[in-house]
């Protein structure tokens, strides 16, 4: 008697484990300053970014990817030339961050690792531009060390 009511316990408990597990993995959470693209296996990458909170997917077919889309920092040091062939070593100091509604765009043509491909070669191009507009004396004197600069980058 005691032996059937602990199997059918065992039975139960097992059975709920699974169950569990199965929700468990149709879960996810997406942290505040956050969004998600989703990757479907049969479809590809869908074109809704999902917010903050947590939502369910298919397990085993949909994979959420998260991006952080809170303003970050980056420092890029670049050695350019001046107007008067000067050379110059300058640190550029950037704050960015991916537009939201452009998310399952960047993520099928540039990947999750959109800053490290892409943030380098713009703001050294751009940086280039505009120190080779000024003489190295003139950046000593409208730059002195420390300085903060605002550059807008073209959209």
């Amino acid at each position: 008697m005691a032996a059937k009511v602990f199997e059918s316990i065992g039975k139960l408990g097992l059975g709920l484990a699974v169950a569990g597990g199965v929700v468990n993995s149709a879960l996810y959470n997406v942290d505040a300053g956050h969004r998600a693209v989703i990757f479907d296996r049969f479809r590809g990458v869908q074109d809704v970014v999902v917010g903050e909170g947590t939502h369910f997917l298919i397990p085993w077919v949909q994979k959420p990817i998260i991006f952080d889309c809170r303003s970050r920092p980056r420092n890029v040091p670049v050695i350019t030339g001046s107007k008067d062939l000067q050379n110059v070593n300058i640190t550029l100091r950037i704050l960015f961050r991916p537009v939201t509604a452009q998310l399952p765009r960047i993520f099928t043509s540039i990947g999750e690792d959109y800053d490290e491909r892409v943030l380098p070669s713009i703001t050294t191009e751009i940086l280039k531009s505009v120190v080779a507009r000024f003489d190295a004396g003139e950046l000593i004197t409208y730059l002195p060390s420390g300085q903060s600069v605002l550059l807008q980058l073209p959209q």
